[in-house]
């Protein structure tokens, strides 16, 4: 069955960047939208950007908009986000999702990687 596979988390200072990709096991996810969300310890799991099929469709939390970036690679099957100027509220597991449509709601996707974590220290 089809997966999707996070990395790149790590640990990190404030201010420092970090890049998170996403990969499918399968091409099945070439035509979906493809989406990040993160979950601190505590706290509700939270929109942070998605990405329409082609790619030319983006939209961000207000939280992470002009900050991060999300982007994808269709032939690599594979999802990213480059995150920017670290805040210690940016510390959470991130999550990789795909549908068949562009949504900022958890119940919009249906696929949904295991996470990775990311810590940012003060």
């Amino acid at each position: 069955q089809v997966q999707l596979v996070e990395s790149g988390g790590g640990l990190v200072q404030a201010g420092d960047s970090l890049r998170l990709s996403c990969a499918a096991s399968t091409r099945t996810f070439g035509t979906y939208a493809r989406g990040w969300f993160r979950q601190a310890p505590g706290k509700k799991r939270e929109f942070v950007a998605a990405i329409g099929w082609s790619g030319g469709s983006t939209v961000y939390a207000d939280s992470v908009k002009g900050r991060f970036t999300i982007s994808r690679d269709n032939v690599r099957n594979t999802v990213y986000l480059e995150m920017n100027s670290l805040k210690p509220e940016d510390t959470a597991v991130y999550y990789c999702t795909a549908d068949h449509q562009i949504g900022v709601r958890p119940d919009d996707y249906a696929y949904w990687g295991q996470g990775t974590q990311v810590t940012v220290s003060s």
